[in-house]
C-alpha cells in the first residue's frame, strides 16, 4: 500500500470511529499507535524505536512523562503528546512537550488528539519549541499537499534537514490557509473593511460595514463556487467519456447569474461548501444531457437535493453529507432511493451513468 493510501485508510478509520472514542487511552490505541506504526513506520512494540511514557526529569519536575518518544540510533527524534480525540487541541496541552523539548535532542514534537496532528520545531529560538505548529494534519479533512511533508517524518524517509528547512514556509503557508478559511466562514471587521475600501468610495461607517459584511460573504462564496466550476471543467475535459458532450457553452456553468442563484438561494438551512461542491459535480455530469441552467438545488434538514427544472418531482441526486458517513442518494424510476456511501466527492463520478440516465428520464 502506498504512503498516501495508508493515510487515506487511517483517515477513514478516524472518521468512522472518532465519535465512539471517549478516553485518552482509547485514542492512543485506536488512532495514535496506528499512526506511529502504519504512517510513520515505527514498531510501537520495539522500545528501541518507540518509548511509551517517556520520562526525562526536568529541573524540579520529577516523574513527568511524554506519551511517546520516537528513537533513532539511541537518540530522541520525535516527542508525541496525546489528548482525547473528542477534545480540541490547545497550546496549554503541550506543557510537557515544551519542557522536554529543551532537554532532549528532539527537533520535532507532535501534539495530537488522534484526529488532528500538530507538529512543532524550534524556528523561533534554538532548542525552544515554537508556540505555533509548522504543520497541521487533520485526518478528518486531509490536505493532500501535506502528504510529502508527513512522509519526511517516516522511518524510511526521515530527513530532518529537509523538514527543518521547509518548516518555516510550511508554518506560515498553513497558518495563512487556516486564517483565510476562517475569514471565508466568518469575516472579521478588518477583512470586510479591506475589501470594501477597494470597491466603495464612501466612508466606512458602521452602517456600511453592516451592509458589506453580507456582500463580502456572498462574493466570497460565489468566488469559491466559480473556482470549483473551473476545476470541474478541467477534470471533465481530461477524463470525459466519448458519450459526454455538453450541448451548452461550458462558460455558462460559471456565469454570474447561475452562480448567484446557486449561492444565494433563500433557505433556513445552512448550506455547506462541501454540499455545493458535490452539487457542482452532479451538475457538470448532467450538463451532458441538458443546459446547465436547468440544474438547480434545494437544501433540507435531512439532505441536499439536486433537481431538474427546480422541480422536486425530478430529483437527480440527494447528498446526505450531514453525518460522519457521506452518502450519494440516487432514485430509480419509481422514486425509490438507493444510498451509496462515499468517502470523497470524486466518487460521485463513478455514478455518472445513473445521473445522466435520471436526467434523460425526466427531460
Amino acid at each position: 500500500m502506498e504512503f498516501d493510501e495508508r493515510i487515506a485508510a487511517l483517515a477513514t478509520k478516524v472518521k468512522n470511529q472518532a465519535g465512539s472514542i471517549g478516553t485518552e487511552e482509547a485514542t492512543k490505541n485506536a488512532f495514535v499507535m496506528p499512526f506511529i506504526s502504519t504512517i510513520l513506520g515505527y514498531d510501537v512494540f520495539d522500545p528501541l524505536e518507540v518509548v511509551p511514557e517517556f520520562v526525562a526529569d526536568v529541573g524540579t519536575k520529577r516523574g513527568e512523562k511524554v506519551d511517546y518518544a520516537i528513537m533513532r540510533n539511541g537518540e530522541v527524534q520525535i516527542l508525541i503528546e496525546c489528548k482525547v480525540s473528542k477534545g480540541d487541541l490547545r497550546i496549554e496541552h503541550a506543557s510537557q512537550l515544551f519542557r522536554y523539548f529543551a532537554t532532549t535532542n528532539a527537533r520535532i514534537a507532535a501534539l495530537t488528539n488522534g484526529v488532528v496532528w500538530q507538529f512543532y520545531t524550534d524556528l523561533d529560538a534554538p532548542n525552544r519549541m515554537d508556540e505555533k505548529p509548522f504543520l497541521v494534519l487533520d485526518l478528518s479533512d486531509v490536505d493532500d499537499t501535506l502528504i510529502p511533508e508527513i512522509k519526511k517524518l517516516s522511518k524510511d524517509s526521515f530527513d530532518l534537514d529537509s523538514i527543518i528547512s521547509a518548516a518555516e514556509e510550511l508554518k506560515y503557508v498553513g497558518a495563512l490557509k487556516r486564517e483565510i478559511a476562517a475569514q471565508f466562514r466568518d469575516p472579521s471587521d478588518e477583512w470586510v473593511k479591506f475589501f470594501t475600501q477597494r470597491v466603495y468610495e464612501g466612508m466606512f461607517t458602521a452602517k456600511v460595514r453592516e451592509q458589506f459584511t453580507g456582500i463580502v460573504m456572498k462574493a466570497s462564496a460565489q468566488f469559491l463556487n466559480e473556482r470549483i466550476n473551473d476545476r470541474l471543467k478541467l477534470a471533465l475535459g481530461a477524463g470525459r467519456t466519448s458519450d459526454f458532450v455538453p450541448d451548452a457553452d461550458p462558460a455558462a456553468i460559471a456565469s454570474e447569474p447561475v452562480a448567484r442563484e446557486d449561492i444565494s438561494r433563500d433557505t433556513e438551512i445552512e448550506t455547506t461548501l462541501e454540499e455545493l461542491e458535490g452539487y457542482q459535480i452532479v451538475k457538470a455530469i448532467a450538463c451532458g444531457e441538458v443546459k446547465p441552467q436547468r440544474i438547480t438545488h434545494r437544501d433540507a434538514k435531512s439532505y441536499f437535493a439536486v433537481l431538474l427544472d427546480d422541480n422536486n418531482r425530478k430529483p437527480l441526486a440527494r447528498l446526505h453529507f450531514n453525518g460522519r458517513q457521506k452518502y450519494l442518494g440516487l432514485l430509480d424510476e419509481n422514486k425509490d432511493e438507493t444510498r451509496h456511501p462515499i468517502e470523497s466527492l470524486d466518487e460521485i463520478y463513478e455514478h455518472a451513468g445513473e445521473i445522466r440516465e435520471a436526467v434523460t428520464r425526466y427531460a
